[in-house]
């Protein structure tokens, strides 16, 4: 018996798809913080966890595993994962960047999949797109809290899987050019977001559930896409008009030749003695020192083109 049999429905051989899995999680807020516990329980096995900040104490509200002693001692957030995971799962590997993620895309590179908890459109939209490039299916959550009156509120949420082959935050309209330059102009506001933890709870279970869909062969039709969408107010999570709406259309902004490491050469590879790369390749290690950064980003790639990523597989 192992901690893993009561979801043995995920397949006969989910276990192993979940332990090599690379899962780069974007942003460890309340609702990442959930996604990360949900993960590791269910049996992730590497994790590339990025977040720049030290807990606060505004976040006790909704950061799963943050205690009052971390803010004391001002903990990174990046540290207080990292915890929570191994206290669930002492074997699991780990690699943690404290800093803005545009600092550290090589970690994510490798990742089978990147879901993020990022609160600025543009932040949003730049990791989408760099997700596009790459390959790499990309989960994106988002919570708010709208006032309606003067006293009454709205809470409302939306998780979209955006992969390559179907639409993008652009297309669906979760990025816009009117909320960039709304968000542009509110640049260095004071104050944060409203937010709770349990609607933060409801969008992570939701982007959990589809990441476990993307990764095991429980689910009949691997999704291409997802967009689901949460009132708060009543509890109804619903797949949304937009994506309903979109139909089999083609996206727009990023193109399908526009994938792979702009500055690769081919012939530093040659250089190094690299003379088959697909004969090759395997699938490169979180904690992986040992090959050049060329080697894997190209091995990265050329193992979303050419092995078992379920995601490819389109529903007949």
């Amino acid at each position: 018996m192992t901690w893993q049999d009561r979801q043995s429905f995920l397949g006969e051989d989910s276990e192993r798809r979940l332990a090599e899995a690379v899962v780069g999680i974007v942003g460890l807020g309340g609702g990442n913080s959930h996604v990360v516990q949900q993960l590791a329980h269910v049996g992730i096995g590497n994790f590339v966890l990025i977040d720049e900040d030290v807990i606060s104490i505004t976040n006790m509200n909704r950061l799963i595993a943050g205690t009052r002693k971390d803010v004391t001692e001002e903990t990174a957030k990046t540290e207080i994962m990292r915890r929570m995971i191994l206290a669930i799962n002492p074997e699991a590997n780990i690699q943690t960047c404290q800093s803005i993620w545009q600092l550290a895309s090589d970690a994510l590179k490798p990742c089978d999949l990147v879901i993020g908890g990022l609160d600025k459109i543009r932040a949003k939209d730049e990791l989408d797109s760099f997700c596009r490039r790459f390959l790499i299916p990309y989960i994106d959550q988002g919570m708010d809290v709208h006032k309606l009156g003067d006293r009454d509120f709205l809470i409302s949420g939306q998780v979209m899987l955006s992969a390559p082959g179907g639409p993008c935050l652009r297309c669906l309209g979760i990025v816009t050019e009117q909320a960039l330059e709304e968000e542009a102009r509110a640049y260095g506001d004071a104050g944060g977001k409203p937010q709770v933890v349990w609607p933060n709870g409801v969008l992570a279970s939701s982007a959990v559930g589809i990441a476990i869909s993307l990764l095991t062969p429980w689910y009949g039709q691997t999704p291409l896409s997802r967009y689901l969408t949460y009132d708060g107010n009543t509890g109804v999570m619903v797949e949304g008009d937009r994506l309903r709406k979109w139909g089999s259309k083609t996206c727009a902004h990023h193109e399908d030749r526009q994938v792979g490491d702009p500055t690769f050469d081919i012939r530093n590879m040659v250089a190094e003695g690299i003379s088959d790369t697909k004969a090759e390749m395997t699938r490169t290690a979180v904690t992986s020192t040992s090959r050049s950064k060329t080697d894997n980003d190209t091995r990265s790639l050329l193992t979303r083109l050419f092995s078992w990523r379920p995601w490819r597989l389109r529903p007949k």
